[in-house]
This record gives structure tokens, sequence and C-alpha cells, in this order.
């Protein structure tokens, strides 16, 4: 196992995938970046802190800054969101459209060579794990676990809501855990949106095949919800906050029950 990517194995019927919560560039990259801060501040931060302990699950997180290779796009390059502002598979601009390099981003050979070493392999180990554990059990679900800054006009207007359900506009899983999934966000009393402006990345609409014991669901937080989020714009003097965890209790307990739905779904028909 590359010292990367992390695979937490467990035996339960979920799973936790963390595409965006890596930080890391190689030192050959680096002076190719605007900055260090800048390429490092799109990532989920303290996705694995926030989840920790919540459930019984296998893990798998990959330790890459999404600025060098995205490992939840499609690997073709097409757009998850034909038409509205996104990031690419390696990307160039950050979610404000800022560039990211000094002169010219990765060529197609570049691009290659980055889904050799960390794209490809991060899906070998979610594949892997999603085929052990489906052999235990009837159903399966992959819960992608992401963190987006509040507000992000490029991408949408306004304030996000802090739970942002996606399921690929339900063809990624049973009607049952939409709807059990979203009842658990709802009454919390958090802001929740159901397949709203993220309807899930590649892993929820590229795994999630529900009739075949694969049910998977992306849960996008906007970051206010567990981190003291600057009101104003983001510099590198305040981003990113640090992890408190008495400030990120409320937002776990709401994940626990959460995740505690996904069980209970994926449990109902035992192997």
């Amino acid at each position: 196992m590359p010292g990367w990517l992390t695979v937490k194995r467990s035996g339960s019927p979920l799973i936790l995938a963390m595409p965006h919560g890596g930080t890391a560039i190689p030192a050959d990259m680096l002076d190719r970046f605007q900055s260090p801060w800048l390429a490092r501040r799109d990532a989920d931060w303290h996705i694995a802190d926030l989840y920790a302990g919540l459930a019984d699950a296998t893990v798998v997180a990959t330790g890459i800054s999404r600025s060098v290779i995205d490992v939840n796009r499609d690997p073709s390059g097409a757009s998850l969101y034909p038409g509205q502002a996104t990031t690419g598979l390696c990307p160039e601009t950050t979610f404000d459209g800022e560039p990211l390099y000094i002169g010219d981003g990765p060529d197609s050979a570049e691009i290659a060579r980055r889904r050799e070493t960390w794209f490809d392999p991060y899906h070998a180990a979610l594949g892997q794990e999603i085929a052990r554990l489906r052999k235990l059990h009837s159903r399966v679900i992959v819960y992608d676990c992401h963190s987006i800054r509040s507000r992000i006009p490029r991408l949408f207007d306004g304030a996000l809501p802090e739970l942002n359900i996606g399921t690929n506009d339900g063809a990624a899983c049973a009607p049952a855990l939409r709807e059990a999934v979203m009842a658990a966000a709802v009454a919390s009393g958090r802001s929740a949106v159901l397949d709203g402006r993220f309807k899930g990345g590649w892993t929820t609409r590229h795994y999630g095949c529900p009739q075949d014991g694969v049910h998977a669901v992306q849960m996008e937080l906007a970051i206010r919800a567990y981190l003291p989020e600057p009101t104003g714009s983001v510099t590198s003097d305040n981003w990113p906050p640090a992890f408190d965890p008495e400030y990120a209790a409320p937002l776990r307990t709401v994940l626990s029950h959460v995740l505690s739905a996904c069980l209970e779904f994926a449990r109902e028909f035992p192997a």
C-alpha cells in the first residue's frame, strides 16, 4: 500500500470514501504552483477527524492534494456538471477561478502519468473493498465524504446549505436509502438539500449500482457546519481553521445519525 493511500478495513457494509482530504504535493511539483497554500486551499479540511469513530466502517482515503489530481472526477475529462463552473481531473484553476500554475498546467502525457500514479490505485483499492464487502453483505454502501466553503460565487449562489446529499438524482442508490439519509439530515434541524447543486461526483455515479447491491451517496458539507469559517475572504492568515473537537461535536452527532441510517438500510437484508 503506498504511503499516500489509506485503507482501514471493517467487516461492516459501510465504506467511507475520502477523496479530497489530502494536502500532499510532490516536491518536484511545488514550484510549478502559484503557491503551496493556493494549491491546498480547496481541500476537504479535517474530513478524517470529523468522521473518526462515528461508525463501524471501512475507510479509503487519499493523502494527495486534489490540485495534483482529483480522484473524484471522470478520468476521461468529461465534466460532471455540463454548463456549470467546475474543476477537472487535474485542475488548472481554484474553485474561485484563480490560476493554480505558474505558466502551463500539465499536458496530456503528464495527466496520464498522474492518473496511473494516484487515480488508478485509489480506485483499485476502493473497488477491491466494495468487492470484498459485497461477498459478505447483500447491500454495500459507499458514502463519499466531502466538504466545501460555504460561499463560492463561481460555483453557486449565496450560502450553501449545511448538508448537501447527492445521489445522482436517485440513480446511485435505492429510494429507501435516499429518503433515510435525507430524513436524518432534516431531523437535525440543519439546512439540507437532496440532489441540489451537488448531485455526487464520479465516485457516486460510477460505483452506485443499486441493482447490483452497491448503493452510493455523497455528503457535501458546508464547512461552517463544523469549522469556524471566516465570513469574508479566506487568506493564508485565516485558512484553514484548526479542527476544534468541541466546535465539531454537534455536527458529528448529526453525521452519526446519518451513518446509522445507512447501516440500518444495509442490514435490512443480510447475506
